[in-house]
């Protein structure tokens, strides 16, 4: 089976739309351009962060033909799976790797809970069907699945299975116990918006998947981090450690993302689809007050 080798920078990408709720093209190719602009080492679609859970099919394809296209292989394409049962998560994988997608990252099936048995069997369908490398996505407050440490390392035996992005709180210790427990070679990744993700590299991760926004801004912390200036890339991750947990808000993380896109000239609207909300006046207050903080001018085009 093929390995990923995925590690560092890999951004979850938000799905632009237009005020009226269809996808906006022009404003997802300059939110990609902003990627790699900033250096990425990957980009991912169809995760939280992108409001995979109002997406069609077409948007999924349209998504990856526009990212296939402006990246021109430049980066490795992510794509996520969210699916109810193995089934159909087997046809969004299909799609996603007939669309261009290197990679995988796969939540457990959710809406029945699946046990452990069944989690290794549908991880090594996925992996066996799909022809390339998947990530498992341990995100139990979203899904109501929780993996233990040692199924985790039951997982990282299967063919195809190279990499997990762990998300079930503490991170920090369930980082470590992964690592500590899978087989050499598998890949470890932290999520929730980097909040934590100094730590996670101390505990043995080797990349991060965070939102879209602020890319250009984590690169610098991670590079000075892993270039042993440990000090300097905590005084730079404090900055920027208000943005980050402003867009980790349980039911308007997404709005989030877009308003500071917006704010930054890189997408045209921060529409959301229902049953995500928008954020209020507020709110759009206390974003402009952070970004003004980062000197990150209000609607300034970033610089691609």
């Amino acid at each position: 089976m093929p390995h990923s080798n995925l590690s560092g920078l890999i951004p979850i990408l938000a799905t632009p739309f237009d005020t009226s709720g269809r996808l906006d093209v022009p404003s997802l190719r300059r939110l990609i351009d902003f990627q790699l602009a900033s250096s990425v080492d990957g980009i991912a679609v169809f995760g939280m962060a992108s409001e995979g859970f109002a997406l069609t099919a077409r948007d999924r394809g349209a998504i990856l033909r526009e990212l296939a296209s402006v990246s021109a292989g430049s980066v490795p394409i992510v794509a996520g799976v969210a699916a109810t049962s193995t089934v159909t998560a087997v046809e969004q994988a299909h799609a996603a790797v007939e669309g261009g997608a290197h990679a995988l990252m796969v939540l457990p099936p959710f809406m029945v809970k699946p046990n452990a048995d069944q989690l290794v069997e549908f991880y090594g369908t996925i992996a066996s069907e799909s022809g390339v490398p998947v990530m498992v996505q341990d995100a139990p407050g979203a899904t109501g699945v929780t993996m233990s440490v040692p199924l985790i390392a039951e997982l990282s035996r299967l063919a195809g299975v190279d990499s997990i992005k762990v998300e079930a709180p503490p991170t920090v210790a369930k980082t470590a116990s992964v690592v500590a427990a899978v087989r050499p070679g598998f890949v470890v990744f932290g999520g929730q918006n980097s909040q934590m993700v100094l730590e996670e590299y101390s505990a043995g991760a080797i990349g991060t998947m965070p939102a879209c926004e602020f890319p250009d801004l984590l690169r610098p912390v991670l590079l000075a981090f892993t270039d042993g200036e440990h000090e300097l890339a905590r005084d730079m991750f404090a900055r920027l450690l208000p943005l980050i947990l402003f867009g980790l808000q349980p039911g308007l993380a997404w709005a989030v993302h877009k308003e500071v896109l917006v704010m930054r000239g890189i997408i045209e609207s921060a529409t959301v689809r229902s049953p995500a909300s928008p954020v209020d006046g507020r709110m759009r207050e206390s974003i402009r007050t952070i970004l003004t903080e980062l000197e990150l001018a209000p609607a300034r085009r970033a610089q691609l």
